[in-house]
């Protein structure tokens, strides 16, 4: 039936990775609430009225600590399967695993420096 056998498994992967998303938003849309008013076209539909502009200029600082997070984030997840496998990986990836750490290291050193971390 199919050209290039061994892949049946992967199609029917690809369909239904394809039909979750869409039964989930047809049931979302079946099973929303059905009133439109003026309270649900506002911005906040529950609590306080919204005041002023939406559009207001934030701080960079609070960029530059979230980026700062997430690369020290990124760097755990990246460490922990070395940390599960690391009796059989040897003295080669452990010396890798000093080399990534220490570029980490460098780089947090750097947004010290550069006051990335300072929340003032």
């Amino acid at each position: 039936m199919f050209v290039l056998s061994g892949y049946e498994y992967l199609l029917v992967f690809l369909i239904v990775c394809s039909l979750i998303p869409a039964a989930a938003l047809i049931a979302s849309k079946l099973l929303r609430p059905g009133g439109t008013g003026p309270a649900q076209r506002t911005t906040y539909e529950a609590g306080m009225e919204p005041v002023g502009g939406a559009w207001i200029q934030f701080n960079i600082r609070y960029y530059m600590f979230a980026l700062v997070f997430v690369i020290f984030d990124v760097e755990t997840v990246f460490l922990y399967p070395w940390a599960v496998a690391f009796s059989q990986l040897g003295l080669l990836a452990f010396i890798e695993a000093l080399i990534f750490i220490a570029i980490l290291v460098i780089g947090l050193v750097y947004a010290w420096r550069k006051g990335a971390l300072e929340w003032s």
